[in-house]
């Protein structure tokens, strides 16, 4: 396990310079957005985007670990289909091979023959990053990873990842929207139970280089089995007297507002864009809790901070389930698992987390969060 956390680490960072790279070559960039149709479109954002940052990404991650844990190969799940169409109407299935040139001559046949383009993404794609520090050598998880599963989201917040709009991130502060809420997730689980095991983040654009102005990074990680629980963000310090705050998205349901806005006070009430990094909005501290009342998020977007935030001693809990349950919140049966789609929804939806989700780091917040939506949805 501590294998596949290193190797999982490693193509995070991998998966973070190619959407740097992409992001360095607008012009490029500009070119590649396409949209997404049928039922792989997200119904919850007019304009859902499919970039082939995202699609590289993603293969990239696959195609490594595929290669170091042969027995994960057919669980390797993402959000995208790898199939894209270049401006002659063709399909190209879009895969990592195994030379840079090949990757090339692949990837020109998308971009409809901008070698120059082809050859950026393809140099990104097999160039080894530079090593990550991490204190993992000591772990040791009683699983192998035939007993695991992983989702992928190559870009959460695609929309941020367009904009490209930079914000400056304070220390200790929440920033609502900007290119760092673009983010890299790798979630693993178990294939029995559904259970988020261990999540890699990475955060591509986390702060400019003062010298160079280029971007970097920022990792979190976290494992979560049985009694083993570690995660590379401590926990918070009690803010105690200081109130609850929640962070939701712009378009939440007006009745959820008034809710928390009763329980937590107007000014407790944050807005953030994008799934994963409002995760870790509670990951970090940042706030306490997200709401969402909405099936708009998914098991690629839950997975990774999911595990971090159970080796903080919270989760991530499916918001209708818990309303419903005569038992407490913090059952573990209102945990959201990872492993068995909907058999009766279609595309993308057969993963929806449809129930909406609370993602919460202290169980006592959980109660008071569910109490106070009672009854109003």
């Amino acid at each position: 396990m501590a294998d596949l956390l290193r190797l999982l680490l490693r193509v995070a960072e991998k998966a973070a310079n190619v959407a740097r790279v992409c992001r360095q070559e607008a012009p490029l960039f500009q070119l590649l957005v396409q949209e997404k149709t049928g039922d792989d479109k997200n119904k919850k954002f007019v304009q859902d985007f499919k970039t082939l940052a995202d699609v590289v990404i993603q293969e990239v991650i696959r195609h490594d670990v595929g290669a170091q844990f042969p027995e994960m190969a057919g669980f390797i799940h993402g959000e995208e289909s790898n199939k894209f169409e270049n401006g002659l109407g063709e399909s190209v299935t879009v895969t990592v091979c195994s030379t840079e040139e090949e990757t090339a001559a692949l990837l020109s046949t998308v971009l409809d023959g901008d070698h120059t383009a082809a050859s950026l993404l393809a140099r990104a794609i097999h160039q080894d990053p530079a090593t990550i520090d991490t204190s993992t050598d000591g772990l040791t998880v009683p699983l192998s990873p035939s007993e695991l599963g992983i989702w992928i989201d190559p870009i959460d917040a695609t929309s941020q990842y367009i904009e490209g709009r930079e914000e400056v991130l304070e220390e200790g502060h929440l920033s609502p929207s900007g290119l760092h809420c673009a983010l890299v997730l790798i979630g693993v689980y178990l294939r029995s139970t559904g259970e988020p095991v261990m999540g890699v983040i990475n955060q591509p654009f986390n702060s400019k280089d003062p010298a160079g102005g280029g971007w970097r990074g920022k990792h979190f990680w976290g494992v979560s089995c049985g009694s083993i629980n570690v995660c590379s963000v401590s926990r918070p310090k009690d803010g105690a007297g200081r109130g609850l705050s929640v962070v939701l998205s712009s378009s939440e349901k007006q009745v959820v507002k008034e809710a928390l806005t009763s329980l937590c006070g107007p000014d407790k009430l944050v807005y953030a864009s994008g799934a994963g990094y409002k995760i870790l909005c509670v990951i970090q501290g940042l706030a306490d809790a997200y709401v969402l009342s909405e099936g708009s998020t998914f098991k690629w977007d839950s997975c990774a901070p999911h595990a971090l935030l159970r080796a903080l001693g919270g989760g991530v809990v499916d918001l209708s389930k818990t309303l419903q349950s005569n038992v407490g919140p913090q059952d573990h049966k209102m945990e959201l698992t990872y492993h068995q789609p909907y058999t009766e929804c279609k595309g993308a939806d057969r993963w929806a987390n449809h129930g909406g989700l609370v993602a919460y780091r202290d169980c006592s917040q959980l109660c008071s969060i569910i109490g106070a939506l009672k009854g109003k949805l």
